[in-house]
């Protein structure tokens, strides 16, 4: 590891490792993440041996914030349109009652009406269809902005505004019940959002793929090495309900920990190779020896490759996109090797950008050569060549690992069987 304050490297001697850095969202232009959101842990354990599955499964959240640019994908709560927000295009027309799919009908509102009464609380009314799955409205907002109905800023409108239609103290309520929404965007972008529309777009948001671990003890394949969160497989199958990352950390992170405590314990520390602790310090350095002709800004890199992913392996994804992906990024990887920076190591965000770059690129050819070979439409992916689900991939995982020449391998791997513990219990709560 290193320090970024100082730039120091760190060795650390530990018996059991556990990986909890979240997800991969900085590997996309637009996204909900934080900086540091760039696949470490995925692409570490990849290296390091491990499995990973499921990598074809990105969330994206239908309302992030696209203006201004600065606070482009930051997160709109879906409190907003549980409260009863609404979402328009620019002709003013509520989109999503015209793309309810047949089998969400029968749990979807007939009409505003209905909508508006479930936000209220009515046990007898169905859910608007703004809150039908995440992926499935961010895909009617795309479909919005690529036929020409879209904001001026390249997303819809998110409408709360309008619910003083309904409610005579529509502001104080909207306030009371959204006061950081009111906030956010009163300070990122001047607008009250008790008077005016929300420009929102689709948000790169969580990856429901990761390492594979074993489902009781959270370690993958390699002995010593787990992981918990974002950063594991398995939880939530091919798309995650909102909300339930939370649970899933807080369960499986204490379970993770409790074994790997058990592991450390009862097993002797492993063999370290000071030679490659050597290679690995070497390596990272090289930003600061390749400055001169030729020498590419790790900066450049990083965002050549969120566009990549933004547009050829995003919402709606096609073989021919996702093959010429795989061909940009693999010119990215020779850039990669020739970023240079400048200064010392002290807090040197262009060399933190240039470490970034190796673990950013395993992540995204792992996203799209995932993708690739899951031919069909499921969950949070959806391939316009392949628009429907296909049964004989719902009983597979993609599986990820690194063959022995060091290249990226994918084959589909059939699903395990479901214990017959598990299954009493599913039962006995039916």
């Amino acid at each position: 590891g290193y320090e970024r304050e100082r730039g120091r490297f760190k060795i650390f001697h530990a018996k059991a490792v556990v990986l909890a850095t979240g997800g991969i969202g900085r590997a996309y232009k637009i996204t909900s993440n934080s900086w540091e959101y760039t696949g470490d842990g995925h692409a570490l354990a990849y290296v390091a041996g491990a499995e990973l599955i499921d990598m074809e499964f990105i969330q994206f959240h239908p309302t992030g914030m696209v203006w201004p640019p600065s606070v482009m994908g930051i997160l709109v709560t879906e409190g907003v349109r549980g409260e009863g927000g609404i979402l328009l295009n620019n002709d003013g027309k509520r989109f999503m009652f015209e793309s309810i799919p047949e089998n969400y009908r029968a749990q979807t509102a007939n009409d505003e009406e209905e909508g508006w009464r479930y936000c209220q609380g009515h046990k007898d009314a169905r859910r608007p269809p703004e809150l039908l799955t995440r992926d499935h409205v961010s895909r009617c907002i795309v479909r919005e902005i690529k036929e020409g109905r879209g904001s001026p800023h390249g997303g819809v409108y998110l409408d709360i505004a309008w619910i003083k239609q309904k409610m005579p103290n529509a502001a104080e309520h909207i306030k009371r019940k959204l006061p950081s929404m009111y906030h956010q965007f009163k300070q990122l972008a001047d607008i009250d959002i008790t008077e005016q529309p929300m420009e929102v777009g689709p948000t790169t948001h969580y990856i429901m793929g990761g390492v594979r671990v074993d489902p009781d003890t959270q370690m993958s394949r390699l002995p010593g090495l787990f992981a918990a969160g974002e950063c594991a497989a398995g939880i939530n199958g091919a798309n995650r309900l909102g909300g339930n990352s939370l649970s899933d950390l807080l369960v499986f992170g204490k379970r993770g920990g409790e074994f790997a405590a058990t592991f450390a314990r009862d097993n002797p520390h492993g063999q370290i190779n000071t030679d490659e602790i050597d290679t690995v310090a070497r390596e990272a350095l090289t930003p600061f020896e390749s400055r001169g002709r030729g020498s590419e800004n790790p900066y450049a890199i990083q965002r050549d490759l969120q566009e990549t992913m933004q547009n050829l392996v995003g919402i709606v994804r096609t073989e021919a996109e996702m093959r010429e992906a795989l061909e940009r990024i693999d010119e990215l990887k020779g850039r990669a090797k020739q970023a240079a920076v400048t200064g010392n190591r002290e807090y040197n965000p262009g060399w933190h950008t240039a470490l970034d770059l190796k673990n950013l690129l395993t992540v995204s050819e792992a996203i799209t050569r995932a993708a690739l070979e899951r031919k069909e439409s499921r969950g949070a992916q959806f391939r316009e060549d392949y628009p429907d689900k296909d049964e004989r991939f719902g009983k597979v995982n993609t599986i990820v690992s690194k063959s022995a020449d060091g290249s990226m391998q994918v084959h589909l791997e059939p699903l395990p069987d479901m214990p017959e513990y598990l299954k009493q219990v599913i039962e006995e709560h039916r």
